[in-house]
């Protein structure tokens, strides 16, 4: 099996390679590394079933394969706010390119989508049912609309061409491997802690999300391309917690002498996030394996070895 997975050396990227390189296929890696980072897949540079392609996907590229994994987006708002235009020609651009290679190949195709399609909800949990509610102007509508319409793209494909497609929908996740100055919100509060510094909350602190230790995610996309389930369907961790109750435990693992401070909340901000995993346990018999408390304690320990 060879597989294509664009956003390789990003924080899911490089662990889903390296899920499908202990699984014996082989792996082709784009990556244009304005988020990803080299040091992500370095440690694969001498595998015969690895190869790496520096390349942006706003750009059509001819490849043969099997499998396509299309991951490549910046996905932290920090990240996807420096050039909103850019985050916008990657959601809809670098989708239709990747879809003319899988369509291509004859091959099948897996859409890295996100739980900011359902924008600022108004139920919660939020199932793959539900429209949302989304700022289709605001500052945050570059990514989180980029990926509706890259969906929407998605299975026009499949309507059209009968284009085997896969579409997950990620909620927050989390681990080794994020970028330490990416804006999210774990890693904030972590390299915060073990750097002494006060620790950051936007808004009052009450708004809630849902936290997805990478390994198990990982697992879900695995699943997801596998299955029968066109999709989309929803992966993440349903233990909601507020953004004060994340803070607290990371400053009691870390750091007890740390202090907060409230900032005003960002635009569009959500103020909940918790997934209805129903179609995932139903489809993929798959739910998260590893706590809140297990995933930080791992997390941690990566932060450190790095600051």
């Amino acid at each position: 099996m060879k597989n294509i997975v664009t956003g390789g050396a990003g924080f899911l990227g490089s662990h889903l390679i390296d899920k499908l390189i202990e699984r014996g296929e082989k792996v082709l890696c784009i990556d244009n590394l304005t988020t990803g980072s080299i040091n992500n897949i370095s440690h694969l540079f001498e595998n015969d079933s690895f190869e790496f392609i520096e390349h942006d996907v706003i750009n059509p590229i001819k490849l043969s394969c099997d499998r396509v994994w299309h991951l490549a987006c910046p996905a932290s708002p920090i990240q996807y706010q420096k050039n909103p235009i850019k985050t916008t020609k990657t959601s809809f651009l670098g989708t239709y390119n990747m879809l003319g290679l899988a369509l291509s190949n004859k091959a099948r195709f897996l859409f890295a989508s996100t739980s900011e399609v359902y924008g600022d909800p108004e139920i919660s949990p939020q199932d793959e049912g539900y429209k949302g509610s989304v700022n289709t102007i605001g500052t945050r509508s570059c990514y989180d609309e980029g990926k509706r319409v890259a969906e929407s793209l998605c299975f026009d494909y499949f309507r059209t061409h009968n284009l085997e497609i896969r579409i997950a929908r990620i909620f927050n996740t989390y681990g080794p491997r994020m970028a330490k100055n990416d804006g999210r919100v774990v890693s904030n509060f972590i390299c915060q802690s073990l750097m002494n510094e006060s620790i950051t909350i936007f808004g009052n602190g009450n708004q809630t999300r849902s936290f997805c230790y990478v390994d198990d995610l990982i697992e879900g996309l695995l699943l997801t391309m596998e299955s029968s389930c066109t999709g989309p369907i929803n992966l993440g961790n349903p233990n909601e917690f507020t953004i004060n109750e994340l803070a607290n435990i990371i400053k009691n693992k870390i750091n007890n002498e740390a202090n907060f401070i409230y900032k005003i909340l960002p635009d569009d901000d959500p103020k909940q996030r918790k997934p209805d995993i129903s179609r995932a346990k139903k489809e993929l018999n798959w739910e998260p394996m590893n706590n809140l408390d297990k995933g930080l304690d791992l997390t941690i320990n990566y932060f450190k070895s790095i600051i």
